[in-house]
């Protein structure tokens, strides 16, 4: 038996015994692993597996999806992160709708809005059987491990030539569950720190666990270093609302979504209590958050509204937002008289 042929056959078995019993993994239905698909995209399983749920009984089929109100589709991703996911879901859902049913091969799902190579790979491989290999970040770094390959992650060549093998080492009969093992492989035991080569089922076909130059690759160069920022958030109620600003269309991701207001925006309010602080990470950025809670004895300006606290469940809030209300919502510190910027 060739290496090519092993190396399918240990994967298929071993992804059958062991597959995690993911919802999405239910049925290969092409509306649940597109949404899956989608979601998963730099998104943890573990993430990702509530929302899903609660997406698919808001959404239960392309066509409720494609009708949705935006400020309800945006609240049911809200706290998954990276926005335009959400809206293109949503494009292509109606462009889905107009043409009258799903893609059935690669092409047809790569045209679809936010749909790449790896997406229409998964989704046409799955449902379909169309024999198209994946190439995320898990199934790259599995590959260059078999492979030996000490080429820079980061390099376009270098994932070129490993997706030209994942091609290669694609079972053509069985192109969704091949999809599926390598993936689950790179997520679940070939791990990018300590993998774990004991339980790895091609251990014994992987030129890098031969070498002993496992825990070496995937090689990746450093990226540019994050950008840090410093801000506070201000939680201002009245009676039985709370102020907020709704992100306007010429801001890009988050538009649509709610916030709370800056510190800057209001120099005049009153800083009456320290909820605290936490930090929050979005690609190169490093966000430490502080949130206080002050008034404000004025009309707020224009771009912020007084909205009922009883809506919050109901509206898209950003990240930021949802964990500086859960910090409001703890005993607040003593913070004295004086300006939130004092």
């Amino acid at each position: 038996m060739g290496r090519k042929t092993a190396i399918r056959r240990r994967l298929r078995e071993w992804f059958r015994r062991h597959a995690r019993p993911l919802p999405w993994r239910a049925s290969p239905d092409p509306y649940r692993v597109w949404v899956s698909e989608i979601m998963l995209q730099q998104t943890r399983v573990a993430a990702v597996v509530p929302y899903y749920e609660r997406f698919l009984r808001l959404f239960p089929d392309v066509e409720s999806l494609a009708r949705a109100p935006e400020e309800q589709l945006l609240a049911a991703w809200s706290g998954l992160g990276y926005y335009s996911r959400a809206r293109n879901l949503q494009r292509a859902a109606r462009m889905i709708v107009e043409q009258g049913g799903f893609p059935e091969d690669y092409d047809g799902w790569r045209r679809l809005p936010g749909v790449g190579d790896y997406t229409a790979a998964a989704v046409a491989s799955i449902v379909f059987s169309r024999p198209h290999a994946v190439a995320d970040g898990n199934v790259l770094r599995v590959l260059a491990r078999l492979g030996n390959d000490h080429g820079d992650l980061r390099e376009a060549r270098v994932r070129k030539r490993l997706s030209a093998l994942a091609q290669e080492l694609l079972d053509p009969r069985r192109p969704g569950e091949h999809n599926q093992a390598m993936m689950e492989l790179g997520a679940v035991v070939c791990l990018p720190r300590n993998p774990r080569c004991g339980a790895c089922p091609v251990a014994a076909l992987c030129a890098a666990h031969k070498a002993g130059t496992q825990e070496a690759l995937p090689v990746r160069s450093p990226g540019r270093a994050p950008q840090r920022i410093e801000s506070t958030l201000l939680v201002i109620e009245r009676g039985p609302e709370i102020l907020l600003r709704v992100r306007p269309a010429h801001e890009g991701r988050l538009a649509g979504f709610w916030e709370l207001p800056d510190a800057a925006e209001l120099p005049e309010a009153r800083l009456v209590g320290i909820c605290g602080e936490f930090r929050h990470a979005i690609t190169h950025h490093r966000y430490r958050v502080r949130v206080v809670r002050a008034q404000l004895e004025q009309e707020p300006p224009d771009g912020l509204r007084w909205v009922p606290k009883s809506r919050l469940g109901d509206l898209p809030l950003t990240t930021t937002a949802k964990k500086a209300l859960a910090l409001a919502e703890k005993p607040p510190q003593h913070a004295g008289r004086g300006s939130v910027e004092e």
